[in-house]
């Protein structure tokens, strides 16, 4: 009935022979029943078993025109990846009725194949097809602002697939200077605004973004000062903490090119002024890190020093952290 209603009625009420161009070229047969045609519209009871019947197989007909299109289509287009598994990615619209034909039989080629995984990614701008993907067994794995990825495990053993992206991570900044005074912000928002307390720069790292660059880039951002990276002092992880996720945080040293302060909130204060404040000495994680702060700009504490590397998996360099206080041994 659905297809039926896209037909240009109107046509039809004053004249029911078609155009010589339509394919439809048994629907004069209909006249009974679409004479008038809005008691066939209302479904009424007025309309004869025969074009209920005609009305069937007409259903009938576009549903096996919708199965024989995907058939000419093919399989859905898929890459494989290492793991017994592939990746479809969708780029251009479609008709869910189509897609998930072609998607059953995609799958059954796959079980043939002994295919594990399979991972579908939908861009926003096909958003409708998310209903019959998850219907056809599919689950949720991750989103972006982009696209949604959901995946489904084929055969009857535990599901290996991996999880979603478990840490989001961070950095603190301590930038100290040759006259051991900390660089030190106040915060407008967030869990600190309000409470008077001074405490590092800090930030999230971006996608593709390396923690030393983080690093430079939250503390420009933040205080408009221009730094080098030292050194990754020390780390922690919690949990729960950003939408289910763990957060791993980094303290980093880095070394100021100048003091030239461009936010009114900042502001350069002496180390111990720094370790001293009443809010380090009441939590124990914020004391452990002052410390440690304090140790290093004593020269008395030795991080992780930021080595590029490159590796066979990617031509981007990357970073090995690690104490050179013995590198040259090794």
């Amino acid at each position: 009935m659905q297809t039926l209603r896209n037909i240009k009625l109107r046509r039809l009420a004053s004249n029911t022979s078609l155009p010589p161009s339509s394919s439809f070229t048994h629907l004069p047969r209909m006249r009974r029943c679409l004479s008038p045609v809005s008691s066939c519209l209302a479904f009424s009871t007025g309309c004869s078993d025969s074009g209920s019947s005609l009305i069937k197989n007409f259903s009938a007909s576009t549903a096996s025109l919708t199965v024989n299109r995907a058939k000419e289509i093919g399989l859905l287009n898929a890459t494989e990846d290492l793991y017994d598994g592939v990746t479809v990615e969708m780029k251009e619209p479609m008709e869910s009725e189509v897609f998930v034909s072609l998607l059953r039989a995609s799958m059954s080629k796959w079980r043939q194949q002994g295919k594990k995984g399979v991972w579908i990614k939908l861009p926003i701008q096909l958003s409708s097809l998310v209903e019959p993907v998850v219907q056809e067994g599919f689950r949720y794995h991750h989103a972006e602002s982009d696209y949604l990825m959901l995946v489904h495990w084929i055969p009857n053993t535990p599901d290996t697939l991996p999880e979603n992206a478990s840490h989001r991570v961070g950095i603190g900044a301590f930038v100290i200077n040759n006259n051991r005074e900390v660089l030190v912000v106040k915060e407008k928002n967030g869990g600190f605004r309000g409470t008077g307390v001074w405490k590092l720069p800090t930030g999230v790292v971006h996608e593709g973004e390396d923690i030393c660059a983080a690093a430079v880039r939250e503390v420009k951002e933040e205080t408009g000062i221009e730094t080098d990276f030292g050194e990754v002092l020390a780390f922690r992880q919690t949990h729960q903490s950003f939408f289910r996720k763990s957060d791993l945080f980094f303290i980093c040293m880095l070394r100021p090119r100048s003091f030239d302060i461009q936010k009114q909130d900042s502001e350069i204060q002496a180390a111990q002024e720094y370790v001293d404040q009443a809010y380090n000495k009441e939590h124990q994680a914020f004391k452990y890190v002052a410390e440690i702060c304090k140790n290093k700009s004593e020269g008395a504490y030795v991080g992780f020093s930021a080595m590029p590397i490159s590796t066979s998996s990617s031509a981007k360099n990357t970073y090995l952290y690690f104490n050179n206080l013995n590198f040259n041994k090794l």
